[in-house]
């Protein structure tokens, strides 16, 4: 037996006028599926392998719901088309079609409760590939309309005719694989788009005359680039790239739209993968550079903790002159000269629930400097942001004039007045090992029940069981809520081991869950700590 004979199965025109409405019907409301995971791969920074893996993983809750989808409509389509069939197969095909309308509707509706963290950025590209990915689940919705149709024509069985759409049940489950299909194809034009994008900042940055900074680390970055932001601005032009825009292409957008206008370049540089910091500084070509710190933080990408030390020390190599923080003890000097911490500090630190207060040192001039931010590690961020202004020319009184004008970053241990008297510190984004250890020594200076809400730290490769069991042994004490299921097994254990209290301690699914339980025991003059909020990724 063989399927050729389904190729010379006869399509009236009306009957391919139908045929092809199905498909078109059915791929466009699968929007209410694929909308959610446009914005994960966009996270994934569009890469399929990461992507599937992401969403394959065990107890994805996302592709359990278009497993549950995909179930339900099989089964009500098929039951539309049986308790229908009195109208005639046609007849009830049409009927049948009303399930996906309304479950594909509840399912959007639904999702829309649960938004994604990470804000999707409808950019140009992703117009693009959302168009894509239209034409691909169309095409495969009316290519199982044809199918399904042949397959009736060929084995000549009234079943088949009247269940021809229930196959199109299928496009939930196939929606991620056309979206990495769609993904693939796009990049047929996006990849050579990007090159032209990044090579036209290239050469906007080589022919600016303003100075060019870089900086990197394992965390701080972000802090670091807006302190001195904020600092030099009392001298000099500045444009910095917004947010954590740290890739060629964030840098690109920022030089491409917003122009070169400034004495000062300062453009943060982020890697997960060895070669990514080699990449930015062929783009930027930074006269001064900035090396926060170096922890364990993308060991899952980068392989080991050397590969880290090894790819910000080539930012220490571009550069004549490189800032390197306490916090990056262990990395080899480059050709640069390196700014140790003989030559810059934050001294005499003192940790307050409204601020922080030490003695920045710059040579052997010493000024005594208050912040309203949080934390042992702001000192020191902003004492690496002050040597670089240092060493592009700033007096120490210029610098702690820039330093009261400093706010708090968003989400970096950020204080919150709360409902109710509660004080919320939300270090929300994308915590690591040294962070969180600093975010929980403030917790400690406040008065009243001190809560954390975590759900543990993320790309750590190998060492993630071992730093999430410290974290764990540091909670102790503390009222803990362990959201999810991702890496709160070990941060249990390592509290358990501890001695912790495990009546202080309770594990919810989901951060709403963790809401409704603060909501029920905080009271006026708690605080709680928002330590860390894992993108929709983990």
């Amino acid at each position: 037996m063989t399927i050729l004979p389904l190729l010379s199965v006869p399509f009236p025109t009306s009957l391919v006028i139908s045929l092809v409405m199905g498909g078109i019907f059915v791929g466009c409301f699968s929007f209410a599926v694929f909308k959610r995971l446009l914005g994960v791969l966009q996270q994934e920074h569009y890469k399929g392998g990461a992507f599937l893996k992401w969403y394959f993983r065990r107890g994805n809750i996302t592709r359990q719901r278009a497993e549950l989808l995909t179930l339900s409509l099989v089964l009500l389509v098929a039951l539309f088309n049986v308790c229908f069939s009195f109208l005639g197969y046609k007849g009830a095909n049409l009927v049948a079609l009303a399930p996906f309308f309304f479950l594909f509707l509840f399912y959007y509706l639904t999702e829309e409760k649960y938004a994604l963290k990470v804000k999707t950025a409808v950019t140009p590209r992703l117009v693009r590939l959302t168009v894509c990915e239209f034409l691909l689940n169309i095409a495969f919705a009316t290519g199982l309309c044809f199918g399904m149709y042949a397959l009736a024509a060929w084995a000549d069985f009234n079943w088949l005719y009247l269940l021809r759409f229930v196959p199109l049940a299928l496009v939930p489950l196939a929606t991620p694989v056309t979206l990495v299909l769609a993904a693939a194809l796009c990049k047929v034009y996006e990849i050579p788009r990007a090159k032209h994008f990044v090579k036209k900042a290239r050469k906007a940055l080589a022919q600016s005359p303003c100075v060019k900074v870089g900086i990197t680390g394992s965390f701080g970055k972000t802090s670091v680039k807006n302190f001195a932001a904020t600092i030099l601005a009392e001298k000099f032009r500045v444009i910095a790239t917004p947010a954590s825009y740290n890739t060629p292409l964030g840098i690109a957008r920022t030089v491409n739209e917003g122009g070169l206008d400034c004495d000062v370049f300062l453009a943060e540089m982020g890697a997960r993968h060895v070669g990514d910091i080699r990449e930015l500084c062929d783009m930027v070509k930074p006269s001064y550079g900035v090396v926060t710190g170096v922890c364990g933080q993308h060991l899952e990408t980068f392989g080991s903790i050397e590969n880290i030390y090894r790819e910000k020390g080539v930012l220490a190599q571009t550069c004549k002159c490189v800032v390197l923080g306490e916090r990056a003890a262990g990395m080899k000097e480059g050709d640069g000269v390196l700014l140790s911490g003989r030559d810059f500090a934050a001294e005499n630190i003192e940790l307050h629930p409204d601020g922080t207060q030490f003695d920045l040192r710059i040579g052997t001039v010493a000024v005594p400097v208050k912040t309203k931010l949080l934390g042992r590690h702001c000192a020191e961020d902003i004492a690496l942001a002050a040597a670089l202004c240092s060493a592009l020319g700033m007096s120490v009184g210029e610098i702690a004039g820039g330093i009261e004008r400093i706010a708090p970053v968003e989400h970096r241990l950020q204080r919150i007045e709360g409902a109710n008297g509660v004080i919320v510190l939300d270090d929300a984004y994308n915590s690591n090992v040294e962070g969180a250890r600093c975010a929980l020594e403030v917790l400690r200076l406040f008065e009243g029940g001190k809560y954390v809400v975590t759900p543990g730290l993320v790309e750590l490769g190998e060492m993630e069981e071992q730093v999430n069991a410290a974290l764990g042994k540091n909670l102790v004490g503390l009222n803990v809520v362990l959201v999810g299921e991702t890496l709160v097994r070990a941060v249990h254990n390592g509290y358990k081991a501890a001695g912790g209290d495990e009546g202080m301690l309770v594990t919810v699914p989901t951060l709403a869950k963790a809401q409704e339980y603060l909501a029920e025991h905080l009271q006026a003059g708690d605080c709680v700590l928002f330590l860390n909020d894992l993108p929709d990724i983990y």
